[in-house]
């Protein structure tokens, strides 16, 4: 049977929150923007949550947590992926794990790959790990988004020394096959590159058989990969600071064992016991709810673009709740969520952040209420109109 779908708090209970979705902009605009969900916690992390300030539990996170043991079992059940525990190591959030990690595999001024249009903060986290990002612009074809593979090799023989992966990927919402995979790890051994891939969207793929872990594509991915991940971005636990990191096998292990103690007593406590209830078995059912909510989000924006924006390109994204959108036809200019946001009160994330790639693209975040989203249509369509 499957999962009734999640329902979005009213916008009225949504307005009292203080996160930057809600507190970003004035009341009259509609955000869309920032990554963020319109539902209710998973009952087990308010559970456990609402536990710990009973208690006065807002100490300093404690040297063994429950995290890794926590992600192994999920990794398992949702994904078929054995995880060692032992394997991996925790920290704030999925970039300062990235940054640690590359911090550890490239020396100043080496190039680590992105793959644009991809989530700004990639091209900053290279720069803050002291390295240079080397743009391999993933490729458009009809069905879909695809890894240069043939760029990604020109890349790394030119010097290049990692590949900075987005698995499934932001903001296109492309779910890498196996076969990609093998061949980009394959690309990365014969080089003596590293590859770290970020999989926070993983548990938001809309056809789960789909997804392949990246350190679970082969004995090759394993021997250059690292996967970086957290129960956040499913679970909206952004500001609770908690993310993994894993390693592919010994060689990496070693570097992740090699990190600072600062690294991990960056994870937040609250952060940590969010992560462990997400990734208990009693949230699987709110997880498959969410999923069935956001296929009929998902569903409805593609009808609202046809209506209020016909002359607009997309393409479903197969994992995710963000929509990567060419409205480059309405003469909207570079950054087209500017005028959105100005003329027509909906705040869209702006398409050139994520590379020059962007130029007259928004990324529209639809896990929200069916009445947020037909509102925010509404309003754009009225501008294109005018």
């Amino acid at each position: 049977m499957s999962a009734p779908p999640l329902r979005a708090l009213p916008v009225g209970e949504l307005r009292q929150r203080s996160s930057t979705k809600w507190r970003r902009y004035p009341e009259n605009v509609l955000p869309l923007f920032v990554a963020e969900t319109d539902y209710a916690l998973a009952p087990e992390i308010t559970r456990v949550l609402t536990r710990a300030v009973e208690l006065g539990d807002t100490g300093y996170t404690p040297p063994h947590p429950g995290v890794a043991e926590a992600f192994s079992a999920f990794s398992a059940r949702r994904f078929g992926w054995e995880v060692d525990p032992t394997a991996v190591r925790w920290t704030g959030d999925v970039m300062m794990g990235v940054v640690e990690i590359l911090r550890r595999v490239i020396a100043p001024g080496d190039g680590v790959i992105v793959m644009p249009p991809v989530y700004p903060p990639f091209f900053d986290t290279v720069e803050e790990a002291a390295g240079v990002p080397v743009r391999v612009p993933l490729t458009r074809h009809e069905a879909g988004w695809a890894v240069d593979l043939d760029g990604v090799e020109t890349a790394l023989a030119a010097g290049a020394r990692a590949v900075l992966l987005c698995s499934p990927h932001n903001p296109t919402g492309t779910v890498h096959p196996r076969a990609v995979l093998e061949a980009l790890a394959d690309i990365a051994e014969r080089h003596g590159a590293t590859v770290i891939s970020d999989e926070i969207h993983a548990p938001l793929t809309y056809d789960r058989d789909a997804f392949t872990p990246f350190l679970a594509a082969g004995e090759g991915a394993r021997r250059v990969g690292y996967a970086v991940t957290s129960a956040s971005k499913t679970f909206n636990l952004a500001g609770l600071k908690c993310a993994v990191m894993v390693a592919g096998g010994p060689a990496q292990g070693e570097v992740l064992q090699s990190l600072p103690w600062e690294v991990e007593w960056r994870t937040g406590l609250f952060g940590a016991l969010a992560n462990v209830a997400a990734y208990a078995p009693e949230s699987d059912a709110w997880l498959d709810s969410l999923l069935a909510a956001l296929t009929e989000s998902r569903a409805l924006l593609g009808g609202l673009l046809a209506e209020h924006l016909p002359r607009a390109r997309w393409l479903p994204p197969e994992a995710g709740f963000l929509a990567w959108v060419d409205v480059s036809d309405y003469g909207w200019g570079e950054d087209p969520a500017s005028l959105i946001v100005r003329e027509a009160d909906v705040a869209l994330h702006h398409g050139p952040y994520f590379g020059t790639e962007g130029a007259g693209h928004v990324r529209i975040n639809f896990a929200c209420g069916p009445e947020v989203l037909t509102e925010a249509m509404a309003r754009i369509g009225a501008l294109a109109r005018s």
